[in-house]
């Protein structure tokens, strides 16, 4: 009986449960066939504060702590000298999620054993020019890799046409998303609508999920609301420095209009469920454009219908399961809201559609599959 192989893969985002979604669900559909290892830093600085390593006992996967010095920057940060026991014993293969023009990125292309292959992951779906040393980063780690994952379409397509890259093999693999936690639940949604203080049955929601900022596209959204006839609601979830904005719009809505701040991940289903659209009207920018859209995927998964703009991989994350607008146009968005708003089985049906193709493309364990048949491919090439 041959043994199982044996996958490492490292990322600063371990620090945080949730964040090893990918590697415990990777533990679980390869069981027998291989034995995995998440290597997670001790404790790393995010965005809100420092962060010490969370552990779920329930968890499949092999958890291994290193150090992470200078984890202020994403940019900067670099692992302990620890890590190269981490990624030399035994180990047939190695998952980098760490950008490739990142420090901690050479780091772990450095430290992995020239006969073991390595795969890193990369969301960069615009076509930046890096400065010293970090463009000379990146040419190393690229020529140095087995293989890429692109976590959007527009990532791989962008990167295509950047040198070293199409010279490796490669595979388009979405972000997951936890079907069972984000599911259809009409009774939880009533509930958080309620909470708001809506309490009697009213015009449909319509919802936005994510941060309060302009690249997201609250004004234009804004401006499509105005634009309706149709009777609705509007229920922003979220935060960031438009909140100001956009609380003084909606007290000029009267009870129309509600803006929720400070959930928690583990509430926001219930916050999707009191929608009946939810709108992501992001919109490009010089030197951003949506990588993925998570909240398009968590309200697939929950069955609610969608509205998205046409910015970076929103249209391959939406497919044929809701509606895809020009992110500029708000006439469009009004005209497109109407329909909806005034047609309760072209909600479902879009309902519908999402909840199934959240269950065929970003559950967790379909994500998880597709890793490590790219993971075999890549070990087959080298064989």
């Amino acid at each position: 009986m041959t043994r199982p192989r044996k996958l490492v893969t490292v990322s600063h985002s371990y620090v945080v449960t949730l964040n090893r979604r990918l590697a415990n669900e990777m533990a679980r559909v390869g069981v027998g066939r291989w034995d995995i290892t998440a290597v997670a830093p001790r404790a790393f600085h995010g965005d809100l504060g420092p962060l010490v390593l969370q552990r779920d006992p329930s968890e499949p996967v092999h958890i291994e702590t290193v150090r992470a010095f200078l984890s202020r920057s994403l940019h900067g940060f670099v692992y302990g000298p620890e890590l190269r026991a981490h990624l030399s014993r035994g180990v047939d293969l190695v998952h980098s999620w760490e950008e490739p023009y990142v420090l901690s990125g050479l780091e772990v292309a450095l430290l992995t054993p020239r006969r073991v292959p390595l795969v890193f992951c990369t969301a960069q779906n615009l076509p930046k020019r890096y400065p010293p040393p970090f463009a000379q980063v990146e040419r190393f780690v690229v020529h140095r890799a087995s293989g890429w994952v692109a976590w959007g379409q527009t990532v791989r397509d962008t990167l295509q046409a950047r040198g070293g890259y199409p010279l490796r093999p490669s595979r388009f693999i979405p972000m997951g998303v936890d079907v069972e936690h984000f599911q259809p639940d009409a009774a939880a949604g009533a509930d958080f609508r309620r909470a708001q203080g809506w309490m009697q049955e009213g015009p449909p929601v319509v919802g936005f999920l994510g941060r309060f900022v302009q690249e997201k596209g609250l004004r234009l959204l804004m401006r499509a609301l105005e634009g309706l006839g149709t009777p609705w609601r509007a229920l922003f979830v979220g935060g960031g420095p438009l909140e100001v904005e956009l609380r003084a719009w909606a007290e000029r809505q009267g009870d129309r209009v509600r803006v929720v701040t400070g959930v928690k991940h583990a509430e926001v289903p219930r916050a999707l469920n009191a929608m009946d659209v939810l709108c992501a009207p992001s919109q490009t920018t010089p030197l951003w454009k949506e990588q993925f859209g998570r909240m398009l995927a968590e309200a697939f998964a929950c069955g609610v219908p969608v509205c998205a703009s046409d910015s970076g991989e929103i249209p391959h994350t939406v497919g044929d399961a809701g509606r895809v607008l020009p992110e500029a146009d708000a006439s469009a968005w009004t005209d497109a809201l109407a329909e909806l708003l005034e047609s309760p089985a072209r909600r479902q049906e879009l309902a519908t559609r999402g909840r199934g193709r959240a269950m065929s493309r970003f559950a967790w364990p379909v994500v998880a599959r597709e890793h490590l048949d790219f993971f075999e491919e890549v070990l087959q090439r080298r064989a």
